[in-house]
């Protein structure tokens, strides 16, 4: 039997349309394995190309970072945080374009977490097929208003 997941609202601090992701399916000690399936509606999506541009690939690699990370703070009872993407390594994709009609599985496997930075290596496959990769860096300040209100005043 599948587990059930909380929806993705309540694991990132996104709101539609920006929640780019549908569902999670799979959660580990150190992964995540979440979907998504591009549709015409999507915010990025180029009706002249017929599909979405592949760089927004890191966007549903962090949101797979996020809900990782929003999965275990609910776990410790901690609500979900706001969390930052700091760098993208050795982005590559064999497709220029996520076409309509595309289920992406995307994987997000933990590298490291100390304190408030990670990284994760990341892959979103597309009918079983590795078509994009990726490592993520990534930032969970304690107090994510604090540094919004820094840049602000800075």
């Amino acid at each position: 039997m599948t587990p059930a997941f909380p929806p993705l609202a309540t694991l990132l601090p996104h709101a539609p349309p920006m929640l780019l992701l549908d569902r999670v399916l799979e959660h580990g000690e150190d992964w995540i394995l979440v979907e998504t399936t591009i549709a015409a509606d999507h915010p990025f999506f180029d009706p002249a190309a017929g599909g979405v541009p592949c760089h927004v690939g890191i966007e549903l690699m962090a949101q797979a970072c996020g809900a990782f990370a929003g999965l275990g703070s609910l776990a410790e009872g901690r609500p979900p945080a706001l969390g930052f993407l700091l760098g993208t390594r050795m982005f590559t994709s064999s497709v220029a374009r996520f076409m309509a009609g595309n289920h992406l599985t995307v994987r997000a496997a933990k590298l490291y977490l100390d304190g408030e930075m990670g990284a994760f290596d990341c892959r979103i496959d597309l009918d079983g097929t590795t078509v994009a990769r990726a490592q993520l860096t990534v930032y969970q300040p304690a107090d994510a208003t604090a540094v919004l209100a820094r840049r602000v005043e800075g």
